[in-house]
């Protein structure tokens, strides 16, 4: 089983940045085994895709794009989201979630392929 805990949410005003952390820690098999991916969550909205890192792929959701990177400490054993140029509606609590690794098949967009999460960070932009 794998265990997530997510850091480096806080405020920020528009047009900023912030480093998301995610440090990942099992009990059986190899940290490579695992595709780690981000979420985000709003009150009264479901849980949305934002980036997946498989292996050496990246995934990001049309609205990410070209703002926020997803990349990996393979020494921490940690995954990292680089959000920049944030705008108000990136505000959210942003999940990290694992799966193992997946074919170019795989639904990664959806929250129930994922079965490990973290507790969640707070993330508020303000403009």
């Amino acid at each position: 089983q794998v265990q997530l805990v997510e850091s480096g949410g806080a405020s920020v005003q528009a047009g900023g940045s912030l480093r998301l952390s995610c440090a990942v820690s099992q009990r059986t098999s190899d940290y490579y085994d695992y595709a780690v991916g981000w979420f985000r969550q709003t009150p009264g909205k479901e849980r949305e895709f934002v980036a997946v890192l498989n292996w050496n792929d990246r995934y990001y959701v049309d609205f990410v794009k070209g703002r926020f990177t997803i990349s990996r400490d393979n020494v921490k054993n940690t995954v990292y989201l680089q959000m920049n140029a944030l705008k108000p509606e990136d505000t959210a609590v942003y999940y990290c979630a694992a799966t193992p690794l997946f074919s170019s098949s795989y639904d990664y967009r959806r929250p129930i392929s994922y079965d490990s999460w973290g507790q969640g960070t707070q993330v508020t932009v303000s403009s």
